[in-house]
């Protein structure tokens, strides 16, 4: 009994869609269906594609990418970066990269000629004669022509290979068709030989495309070798009919699933499934002859409508890339009026950095404009906002000499603090380190890189005046020792706060606590640290039981620390006030980089969309924190009134 080959051509001459991509060598065998045994029908010619041919809808997607991609990278790249590149690139495939030497090509003369029309120009405003004009020779053309002139070489080697690959596939396939011939003409039962016969089909299958002049003589022997071998194959009715019957089953589940991408949203990925669909169907047997007609048509149906959809979801970009033009033409316009000439102080520098910025922010949300605009909007945008941010750096770099100036008053008082640090005049000498702390809070910002140094040094040398005078003045030790019992004793009973029960009363009687911690006195210098850490550990441990605000218990903190500072004195005061203000001053600053440097990135790059979300993270943060800052400042300045 024979079995029916699975590998039969499975359609007849149908009209493939304009979207569906079919592999040349892919072609399956097909046969026609017999009503008995001793009678047998020849298959029909299979679908033949021809190997050169691209379809319409793939090519333009791939040309516009390929384009577009061009465009994006070499556009704004100089004639020698250019030279380079293909120095670089030449070495790779030949049909990985003639795109992109094509393009370099263009882009490179493109320039020179640009700068031919320049000279030209030139010479005719200076009087010359248009006839007589002759340009300068650039010697890096002759540069790119031997590169070109590589890659031409290379080119035609790859080629002549490729062909040299066609006529040794074709002398394969011809000794296939020999041993076709064979198994054809033997007088022996042909239906011993099926499985070699699949073989050789499937051997067939995997050899690569053959020269065109020869393949279509090549299929004509191939298939009239398969109508031939099944024509002799006496099949089996009851398998017949079941493989039939498989074969219009799996047809129709593609069908089904082809008919569910017209739903699909996404009608590019819907597309690309359909190609897969039509490899599949292809490579299927065929079904009864009374029904192929309207599985076909069935699942040309849905594959027409899926082609529709995707049709006009390119009309439909294009329309959305008209419209993103005329909004980036706004937006140009909007910060090319942007009037920034009267700028006078940093707040105004900064408000006008929010708005171009979120105008910048407005932009990378718009999608592309059309290609051929699109290079030239963004060059305007990228002039307009280069023009604002000039002007704002030069405005920064004329402040300098105000920093630097800044800088030497606060360089002569360290000298005289300095100079005073040493003295044992407690009284007098005070006086003075105070008003040299209330001069330097009257002076201006200056350079970053000096400040921490300098505000170090004035720090170091009043710190030291003070505590001086401090040791001087201390003797307390019994008093000292007591007040470490007592905050010892605080810290127990804060540990065994109990805050589930009634945690608003536990709150209230856990500031309590802290304002009677603040009451006590100085302890011994060497247990300061220690004790503190330990008080500081068991109130957060508290605070955090009864989920009290961060921010809000950091304020608590620096509020019972403020109460000690105003015990210790008005000098100790001004010293925390001028730590705040100096971290204030660099969190602003940092904020202002931020936001400065966040314009310079777009979204529309691999990596630009990222950075600009964690960028925006920080400056959150940083403000924040700011805002922390400000409202302790505001507290010193409450306490010392």
């Amino acid at each position: 009994m024979s079995l029916i080959d699975p590998n039969m051509d499975t359609e007849p001459n149908q009209e493939v869609e304009q979207s569906t991509t079919v592999d040349d060598n892919a072609v399956t065998e097909t046969s026609e269906t017999v009503e008995t045994v001793e009678e047998a029908i020849k298959p029909e010619q299979p679908t033949t594609v021809d190997n050169n041919a691209v379809t319409e809808t793939v090519e333009i997607v791939e040309i516009t990418e390929t384009i577009k991609t061009v465009a994006t990278d070499y556009n704004s790249m100089t004639k020698n970066e250019l030279i380079d590149l293909l120095k670089e690139i030449i070495e790779k495939e030949v049909d990985s990269i003639k795109n992109e030497v094509e393009a370099i090509k263009l882009n490179y003369y493109k320039k020179l000629k640009t700068e031919t029309e320049e000279q030209k120009k030139l010479f005719i405003e200076n009087g010359g004669d248009e006839n007589n004009f002759i340009p300068q020779k650039d010697e890096s053309e002759e540069h790119i022509k031997t590169l070109l002139n590589e890659f031409k070489i290379k080119k035609a080697n790859y080629t002549a290979a490729l062909e040299k690959e066609k006529e040794n596939n074709l002398i394969q396939k011809q000794h296939i068709i020999e041993q076709m011939k064979m198994l054809v003409d033997n007088n022996t039962d042909v239906s011993v030989h099926i499985n070699e016969f699949r073989d050789l089909q499937k051997k067939w299958r995997s050899i690569g495309n053959v020269p065109a002049t020869a393949n279509t003589e090549l299929w004509k022997q191939y298939n009239l070798l398969q109508e031939s071998f099944w024509d002799l194959i006496k099949i089996n009715n009851e398998l017949r009919e079941y493989d039939f019957k498989k074969n219009l089953e799996l047809k129709t589940q593609l069908c089904e699933t082809a008919e569910k991408l017209i739903a699909e949203e996404d009608v590019v990925l819907a597309f690309q499934k359909l190609q897969k669909l039509h490899d599949e169907w292809h490579e299927l047997g065929p079904v009864a002859r009374d029904l192929r007609e309207q599985i076909w048509s069935r699942f040309k149906e849905a594959s027409t409508a899926i082609n529709k959809k995707y049709q006009i979801y390119f009309d439909n970009i294009r329309k959305i890339e008209d419209d993103n033009f005329e909004t980036k033409i706004a937006l140009c316009e909007k910060i090319e009026a942007l009037d920034f000439s009267g700028f006078n102080s940093f707040k105004q520098w900064d408000e006008a950095s929010k708005t171009v910025m979120g105008w910048q922010d407005e932009w990378r949300r718009i999608g592309f404009a059309p290609r051929k605009d699109n290079q030239k909007i963004f060059d305007r945008y990228r002039k307009a906002c280069d023009t604002f941010f000039s002007a704002k750096v030069e405005y920064y770099k004329e402040t300098r000499a105000i920093f630097n100036q800044n800088l030497e008053k606060k360089r002569a008082l360290c000298d005289q603090a300095n100079a005073l640090k040493n003295s044992t005049d407690w009284k007098e000498t005070s006086e003075k380190m105070i008003e040299l702390q209330k001069e330097w809070k009257t002076i201006g910002t200056i350079p970053k890189k000096y400040s921490d140094e300098i505000w170090k040094e004035f720090l170091s040398a009043c710190d030291y005046f003070f505590e001086q005078k401090t040791k001087n003045f201390s003797g307390q030790k019994t008093a000292e020792t007591q007040n470490l019992a007592k905050k010892s004793e605080l810290i127990t009973a804060i540990q065994q706060l109990n805050v589930t029960e009634n945690p608003a009363e536990a709150l209230v009687k856990l500031r309590e606590l802290m304002a009677e911690w603040n009451n006590v006195g100085h302890v011994p210098f060497k247990e300061k640290d220690r004790i503190y850490k330990e008080f500081r550990t068991s109130v957060d441990k508290q605070f955090e039981a009864l989920n009290v605000d961060a921010s809000q218990r950091r304020l608590d903190n620096f509020k019972n620390n403020l109460k000690d500072m105003t015990v210790r004195g008005e000098n100790k005061l001004f010293r925390e006030r001028e730590k705040l203000v100096r971290t204030y001053e660099h969190l602003n600053s940092e904020i202002a980089t931020y936001e400065n440097n966040i314009g310079f990135f777009t979204s529309a790059s691999k990596k630009g969309g990222g950075l600009i979300k964690e960028m925006e993270r920080k400056i959150e943060a940083l403000k924040e924190e700011a805002k922390l800052i400000e409202q302790k400042i505001n507290m010193i300045e409450d306490a010392i009134q």
